[in-house]
């Protein structure tokens, strides 16, 4: 195998001009040596003029003209969750590896028809859950592992952020917004990350906005077969909370800014124990950049990777499962 920088770098279409694509994934492809951006596309020619001008590459004449170029090797998808599954699938038959933001799909199922194609033609398909790149989670582990908090016990994870702009896309139900897949999907990435996979839903609760039809919070209650248990809490309308504790037998291992730590940013990973407490600092790190680096490793056989295809469709699996289970509350006196 060829290593990778004595490769041409990787060359990127994007489809869609999306607020994460212009504010951490975008230059994460332009600081990649592996990696170039060729060309972008958006529904509105205007915004894609203005990006391509700010980060380089050029302009496609609407999404299907980027994937009929010949000069692009992956597509970048950051549209709202609800097209990802039309327009993956179109990058994948064009013959294009894929990378696309999270959730790679709404359901289950079409995850599964998408990694079957993406297989069945040899191309690289990668959900953008970048969280899962970060060193962090890989420190916690290891902390874990070496008894620091005793035997684990159990999980709380949750995200959750203030209300949106009344027009924010997330609150589009025919556009696959709302909280569950939109930041829900975080809290459930640290339940099957230090539980394991094959989680069950014991319970969980989802309130929605009757107007919009969409969620806006909820909660789950998770068990792992060997009986560990996770609450996850999600939502739009509370105080930004990015966080998960870890219970031990013998202690507790907590962490803040756990999904979104800026690239500057040196996580924080406490440990209280009922004789002792300190704190381990990780190192800062661009989980947008790690995860180009490992997409583009993977489009050339690499098989060292911290998030693949069986982590992002246990995810889409249990994301169903959890919304199955719900007891919906509909928000009252929303006009």
């Amino acid at each position: 195998m060829t290593d990778d920088a004595e490769q041409p770098p990787l060359r990127f279409g994007v489809l869609g001009c999306a607020d994460i694509a212009v504010r951490r994934t975008i230059p994460a492809i332009l600081a990649t040596p592996t990696a170039r951006l060729v060309a972008l596309a958006s529904r509105t020619p205007e915004k894609a003029e203005h990006y391509a001008a700010q980060f380089g590459g050029t302009v496609a004449c609407g999404y299907h003209d980027l994937l009929r170029r010949d000069d692009i090797d992956a597509v970048y998808v950051p549209l709202p969750t609800g097209l990802h599954a039309e327009w993956i699938e179109s990058a994948l038959i064009a013959g294009k590896h894929v990378l696309a933001e999270k959730p790679l799909t709404t359901h289950h199922p079409d995850s599964l028809a998408l990694t079957a194609i993406a297989t069945r033609l040899g191309l690289t398909l990668q959900e953008n859950l970048t969280a899962a790149r970060h060193r962090l989670h890989a420190t916690v582990s290891e902390l874990i592992t070496a008894g620091e908090i005793g035997e684990l016990r159990g999980i709380e994870a949750c995200f959750t952020i203030p209300p949106l702009p009344a027009t924010d896309v997330r609150y589009a139900s025919d556009l696959g917004g709302g909280a569950l897949l939109d930041v829900g999907v975080y809290p459930l990435y640290a339940a099957t990350r230090f539980l394991g996979a094959g989680l069950t839903v014991a319970g969980a609760t989802q309130k929605t906005d009757p107007v919009r039809g969409v969620d806006v919070a909820g909660h789950a209650l998770l068990y792992s077969p060997s009986g560990l248990s996770a609450h996850v809490t999600f939502g739009f309308e509370h105080a930004y909370r990015c966080s998960y504790r870890l219970w031990g037998s013998e202690g507790v291992l907590s962490v803040d800014r756990a999904y979104t730590p800026p690239p500057t940013f040196s996580p924080v990973i406490r440990l209280a124990r009922a004789d002792r407490g300190r704190e381990v600092v990780v190192p800062a790190e661009d989980q947008f950049m790690t995860t180009i680096l490992e997409f583009v490793a993977q489009t050339r056989g690499s098989q060292i990777q911290r998030y693949d295809e069986t982590d992002f469709l246990e995810q889409a699996r249990l994301v169903d499962h959890v919304r199955d289970r719900a007891l919906v509350l509909a928000i009252k006196g929303r006009t």
